[in-house]
């Protein structure tokens, strides 16, 4: 893996040279092994705070990752193409546009001792305007190259604390064309509901029960590439204990070993009905 500039990351892009680095200021990493039709994000993977911060936040370590998405990044990283966040996103969000990346309050509690200066709101808007600027200029590639693309756009939620029953992996859909992609998300959700974990876990899969895809990630893309379909794909966190902050290693490995299998093939199928 190489250190890079956001200018250097751009200039290999449009070269469609081969590459895996992090951006030199530390904020998110691009692996591109092959310039293929499909891209894995995991864009709250990251847990990383500024260090000039952590004085001023009242939210523990533990409360922050507990809404982070740990490992998310692990459950796709053998894929040609991921690009991943390393910043938390009670930092700046990067599912979230610009001017409501930072949070002031999280999850119904303040997250400052004190409001953050601009210079500091500043360096966060930076690392996410970064993160855009790679984003659109990938998928400009992709585009010009196989004409469609696809993103899978993975997460992770919290299932404890839903008071009903809830899938193991849900789609969110409610900003995408789902007349001119449906068949493709219905068989998304199909393949997710195959998935054998271990432990007794069930795989279950739904659209729009929990989450409905608006996160900013897809709005992005959805709204700048016409020829790119973006799946929020999320998992509920039977992947780990998120009371005690355990991850399950076997769990993680088992999601990524079908992964591995289930997205180039859903992927090449993607292409297929819609080139």
């Amino acid at each position: 893996m190489e250190k890079l500039s956001l200018t250097q990351i751009i200039d290999k892009i449009e070269a469609g040279q081969l590459f895996e680095a992090v951006i030199d200021d530390y904020s998110f990493t691009l692996k591109i092994e092959d310039y293929a039709p499909y891209v894995c994000a995991a864009v709250h993977d990251g847990h990383k705070l500024r260090k000039e911060l952590w004085d001023n936040c009242l939210h523990s370590s533990y409360e922050r990752w507990y809404e982070d998405d740990p490992a998310t990044k692990e459950m796709v990283e053998n894929h040609p193409i991921v690009i991943a966040g390393l910043d938390s996103r009670f930092e700046y969000d990067l599912n979230r546009a610009p001017e409501n990346a930072i949070y002031e309050d999280a999850w119904g509690k303040p997250l400052w001792k004190t409001p953050l200066s601009e210079e500091m709101k500043s360096k966060s808007l930076a690392k996410h305007k970064a993160f855009y600027d790679v984003s659109r200029a990938l998928i400009k590639k992709l585009e010009s190259m196989h004409r469609i693309c696809i993103v899978y756009d993975m997460h992770s939620y919290n299932w404890k604390r839903w008071p009903r029953e809830i899938p193991t992996w849900n789609l969110g859909t409610q900003n995408i064309d789902n007349q001119r992609f449906g068949n493709s998300v219905e068989s998304w959700r199909q393949s997710l509901s195959e998935i054998r974990l271990p432990n007794g876990l069930s795989s279950t899969a739904s659209i729009n029960d929990t989450f409905y895809g608006n996160g900013y990630f897809l709005k992005f893309i959805t709204s700048n590439f016409k020829n790119t379909l973006v799946l929020a794909t999320e998992v509920a966190k039977i992947y780990c204990d998120e009371y005690e902050q355990i991850v399950f290693p076997e769990v993680v490995k088992t999601i990524a070993k079908e992964l591995e299998v289930r997205i180039p093939k859903h992927a090449a199928s993607f292409l297929e009905d819609h080139r």
